[in-house]
């Protein structure tokens, strides 16, 4: 069975990747999210399969970086422990590290676009789509500005 790693920040981003939910069943899969108050009541669904990493907006400028830099260990550790073969990610900075992380050790990364963004690029977005293996967008607009991308229709 393949192993897939589902990652993502909490809140809508979380919540579009729990939409992917039905695809669980078919892979060894983990989840890896920020520890939040919206997030434990996976714990409990799915035993032995969640992790967490730091929670930290840019809206914390002091705090952020070390957050970030704590998240970019803890998502070289939970890689090395699991190595997945695909890592599917709906975003944003959480998600960052660990699909840097994947790419430089052979996983195959999944990008999904963010459905808040109709016109615009998220940054992990930008960041991401020059090395993702399957970057998809969840509105036709975004793909004048991911001319690579697949149109893969909303999420929900």
């Amino acid at each position: 069975m393949e192993k897939v790693l589902f990652i993502s920040s909490t809140g809508g981003h979380l919540t579009e990747m729990m939409c992917l939910e039905r695809l669980f069943s078919n892979y060894d899969f983990r989840i890896i999210t920020e520890h939040t108050k919206s997030s434990i009541y996976l714990e409990k669904k799915y035993p032995g399969k969640v992790n967490h990493l730091f929670y930290g907006t840019k809206i914390h400028p002091w705090s952020y970086p070390w957050k970030l830099l704590g998240n970019c260990l803890k998502s070289l550790y939970y890689y090395l422990r699991f190595q997945p073969k695909f890592i599917i990610t709906t975003g944003a900075h959480t998600a960052g590290p660990m699909c840097c992380i994947g790419k430089l050790f052979g996983s195959k990364i999944i990008y999904i676009e963010s459905f808040a963004n109709i016109h615009t690029k998220t940054i992990t977005g930008r960041l991401i789509y020059h090395f993702a293996d399957l970057f998809i967008v969840q509105w036709k607009s975004m793909l004048k500005l991911y001319p690579n991308a697949i149109y893969g229709g909303w999420i929900y």
